[in-house]
């Protein structure tokens, strides 16, 4: 294998390894806003998609529909989310935020743009064949990363 070609892959696994044993799993954003990874991300889902179902998060996210559930139910406790019958299926529920649940959004979409814009801007100026091929890896990558969990 080439040298450049193993330096790519030894920053690949360096960031999965990373990613899997990283020292934070709960997210503080004051306010009795305390998240872990997991429930933050659901917030932003329902966030991005109001009136998504939890069978549509437990697909998007690769996890059970108990899963789903059980976070939801442990939101709705922290007044962060609601859910709502749906009016054209009655067997199916939707996801929304409550106030609080849009200022937790609010504090999580704060906080990547407060550590990740520099990856943004760098983002922001590649040109587009240059960012095809990082999102072609990216995509490639997180199909590998299946195999370590």
């Amino acid at each position: 294998m080439k040298e450049d070609v193993n330096s790519v892959i030894d920053e690949y696994i360096k960031m999965v390894e990373r990613i899997a044993n990283g020292k934070t799993n709960i997210l503080d954003f004051g306010d009795d806003m305390v998240f872990y990874r997991g429930e933050i991300h659901m917030i932003k889902m329902i966030g991005d998609f109001p009136g998504i179902f939890m069978s549509e998060m437990a697909r998007n996210f690769n996890i059970t529909r108990a899963v789903v559930s059980k976070t939801i139910k442990k939101l709705e406790a922290k007044d962060i989310v609601f859910k709502q019958i749906d009016a054209s299926d009655k067997k199916r529920i939707c996801l929304y935020l409550t106030a609080k649940g849009k200022e937790a959004y609010l504090a999580h979409q704060n906080y990547h743009n407060h550590y990740d814009s520099p990856l943004f801007n760098y983002l922001d100026e590649l040109e587009h064949e240059k960012l095809v091929v990082i999102e072609e890896f990216l995509k490639k990558a997180n199909q590998l990363i299946e195999n370590h969990f």
